[in-house]
Formats: C-alpha cells, sequence, structure tokens
C-alpha cells in the first residue's frame, strides 16, 4: 500500500509538472502568433490568440492544432487605393497545420465576424458623407452636402448596405433608396454621386478568409466571414 502511495504521489507531482510546463508552452505559443499576427497585419490596436484543446505539446510535436481563435483590433484592408478599417476582428481557425517553423500555419476553415464602425465608414466613403444607423437592420443613414444651381443643398437619405458579387470579391454596397428632391430637376443625380458607393475590403484580411454576409445595428456594420485553406498569421 505504501509503495502506492508513493506511485500516486510521484504520478501527481508529474502530472501536475507537465500540466505546468504545457500551459507555459501554450501562453509562448499564443503570444508568438498574436506578435506576429500584429506585424503581418500593420495593426493600430491589439492581437489576442487563444489556443484549444490539451494537451497542447503533442499538438505541437504534430504540427496539427484543433483550434486557433483570434481577436485583433484596428484592421486596415484596403482595395482600390482606398483604406477602409475594421474595428475588430475575430476569428476561429480549425484543424491548423503549422509551418516548419511554428511561426504560422494554415487552417482547413475557418469563420469569423468583423466591426466596420459608422465614423470608419464614413472615412471610407472618401467623399465627405457622414453616416450613422438608419433605424432598422441593413439601413444606414447617410447625409450629403452639395452644390448645385449655385446653392448649398444637404439632405440626409436613407440607405441600404448590402453585400454583393463584384468579379471574383464581394463589395460592400451603398445605396440611397430615395433621394428627396422637392421637385428639384436633376438633385437625385447629384446627390447620388455623393451618398452612393462601393466598398471592396478583401485586401487586407488573412489570406483566404472571404466575406459572407452583413447586417447593421448602432454599433456599426457587421461583417461574417468564412473560409478554407485560410492563412494564420501570414504562414
Amino acid at each position: 500500500m505504501r509503495f502506492l502511495r508513493v506511485v500516486v504521489i510521484i504520478g501527481v507531482v508529474l502530472g501536475g509538472l507537465f500540466v505546468g510546463v504545457d500551459r507555459w508552452a501554450v501562453g509562448y505559443a499564443e503570444d508568438r502568433l498574436a506578435d506576429r499576427v500584429q506585424a503581418q497585419q500593420g495593426l493600430a490596436g491589439s492581437a489576442e490568440v487563444e489556443i484549444h484543446g490539451f494537451p497542447f505539446l503533442t499538438q505541437a510535436l504534430s504540427h496539427d492544432l484543433d483550434q486557433v481563435d483570434l481577436k485583433v483590433a484596428g484592421v486596415d484592408v484596403t482595395a482600390d487605393g482606398r483604406k477602409t478599417r475594421l474595428s475588430e476582428l475575430k476569428a476561429s481557425f480549425r484543424e491548423v497545420k503549422l509551418n516548419g517553423s511554428y511561426s504560422g500555419g494554415t487552417a482547413a476553415r475557418a469563420e469569423g465576424t468583423a466591426l466596420i464602425t459608422y465614423e470608419d465608414l464614413t472615412k471610407a466613403s472618401q467623399n465627405g458623407v457622414v453616416l450613422t444607423y438608419g433605424g432598422a437592420p441593413n439601413k444606414v443613414k447617410v447625409t450629403a452636402t452639395v452644390d448645385f444651381l449655385g446653392r448649398t443643398v444637404t439632405r440626409s437619405v436613407v440607405s441600404t448596405v448590402a453585400l454583393v458579387d463584384s468579379g471574383n470579391s464581394k463589395v460592400v454596397r451603398v445605396r440611397a433608396d430615395s433621394v428627396p428632391g422637392e421637385g428639384i430637376p436633376g438633385i437625385e443625380g447629384v446627390v447620388r454621386k455623393r451618398t452612393d458607393f462601393d466598398r471592396r475590403i478583401d485586401d487586407g484580411l488573412p489570406a483566404g478568409l472571404k466575406l459572407a454576409s452583413l447586417t447593421s445595428d448602432e454599433s456599426g456594420v457587421h461583417l461574417t466571414l468564412s473560409g478554407s485553406d485560410v492563412s494564420l498569421a501570414g504562414s
């Protein structure tokens, strides 16, 4: 009985040591991956990584991770020379195959969400309009000031924000449902030149992660993302 007790105690101690080392290793790996993501993306904010599954060491030795969750702030994506900021990006990478140097990997599949605030959407329009919540899902309020026939005219319109196909990618499209013209011929076209716009935001997302759908609420425009063979940490 004493021998068994000693064996149990030794097993508990060794098990505790293994768990401690394993948790230290996963914490170190999470920090290094977060640093690499931040460097690769040129983030204005922070990056957080969580590696799931236990034990981590056996996953690392096989270069296969079950799941890696990523949360980043201040992601700048660029398309056609125009910059759009995602205030937050969250993604879950599944079945991750690490590269030989453990500096990144490729996920068999991934899904996530991103948020564009109205302030950042206003900046992305690049035409002097102001965007706010439109009072319902997929609606935004767009306010523009235009010069028309020697007069300065300000119009606020409720617009639909949608995700539409454009070639091999998808774009965020903002279109006014209607433009109050007060019977002034030609004013609708002038206002729409300011209020209606498209923005692609694929460039800057982890390679392989694509836009799937969107909606809007008081906090901004929410994007749903998904993809396969998705790069993690610029691998």
